[in-house]
């Protein structure tokens, strides 16, 4: 059923011993797709149908999800810079390097905004789907249950030994209608014991909430580089039901990113891809033919 569901040839590039499973589809202007946690490569399934006629699609599984390998912590350093350096290393073995249309949701938009940093002059333009790149807003409180995750050996316990966190969000995630029982159990089925939910965990451990905390800098670094984009072509898709990235979220990207089209969805979740899969597509189909290199030059003619 996986394989139906996600019908991608199955790519994989060795990363320090461990195997990063990635899709690669289609050719054309490449369109590079970061998801978060706790889903993977499967959460675009439907968009990368929708643009490999025309697009080189690329969707790396992080190591810990998906199809990746999912090393104990001996055998990979689960933290924001591993992850950038792992999308880095992904676009250099492919030799992607210009006219980037970058897609990110979730921890995505921090890994995939950490990469743009480095190289904004790669980046043609930008899809964000309920996400961040920047601390927690002032006037966002920390949810009560990622504070359980990130701080409680109780949190532990749930999100490893009952995958409490995956398969809470295949419920939660969703808004309009609940996801399908095969569409429910593709998300969970990568994170299918204590080993595989490491990632899961170390996801939400990894979130930095105060000067000190690991990774706090970097973050701080990739929120003052948003500057870069400002004339990059962007638009944001956004589940107004979503619990973390709400509309406190969304109201600082529409500070820090003021030309970005934005379409807002009253009765979706986090999951806006599920929520709103065609409404979604057709609006991010839209922006790459609005501004491709062809509509620009018909524009200035």
């Amino acid at each position: 059923m996986l394989d139906t569901l996600h019908p991608f040839k199955r790519n994989y590039l060795d990363r320090n011993g461990n195997k990063l499973q990635y899709v690669n589809e289609g050719s054309g202007d490449p369109v590079v797709m970061v998801h978060g946690n706790p889903s993977w490569s499967f959460y675009y399934r439907n968009l990368i149908s929708a643009l490999s006629d025309k697009h080189q699609c690329i969707v790396p599984d992080h190591i810990g999800c998906g199809l990746s390998d999912k090393p104990d912590d001996s055998g990979y350093d689960y933290t924001l810079k591993s992850r950038i350096d792992d999308l880095e290393a992904l676009l250099e073995h492919l030799e992607v390097k210009n006219n980037i249309t970058l897609v990110v949701h979730d921890w995505g938009g921090m890994i995939g905004m950490g990469y743009a940093a480095r190289y904004p002059e790669r980046i043609k333009r930008l899809v964000i789907l309920n996400t961040g790149a920047f601390h927690l807003p002032e006037s966002k409180p920390f949810p009560w249950a990622l504070s359980i995750c990130r701080n409680t050996l109780l949190g532990t316990c749930l999100v490893r030994g009952f995958n409490a966190f995956s398969s809470a969000a295949s419920y939660v995630g969703v808004k309009r209608k609940p996801m399908h029982k095969d569409i429910r159990e593709a998300y969970v089925a990568p994170f299918n014991s204590w080993a595989n939910r490491i990632s899961t965990l170390r996801f939400v451990q990894d979130i930095p909430l105060k000067p000190g905390d690991r990774n706090y800098e970097m973050v701080s670094d990739i929120a003052a580089s948003l500057d870069k984009f400002a004339k990059v072509p962007t638009v944001i898709c956004w589940g107004l039901q979503d619990f973390v990235f709400d509309k406190h979220f969304l109201d600082e990207w529409k500070q820090r990113m003021p030309h970005a089209k934005v379409h807002e969805f009253a009765d979706c979740g986090h999951y806006i891809l599920e929520d709103a899969s065609d409404e979604v597509i057709a609006h991010v189909k839209t922006f790459i033919d609005e501004n491709s290199i062809e509509a620009v030059q018909d524009s200035v003619a």
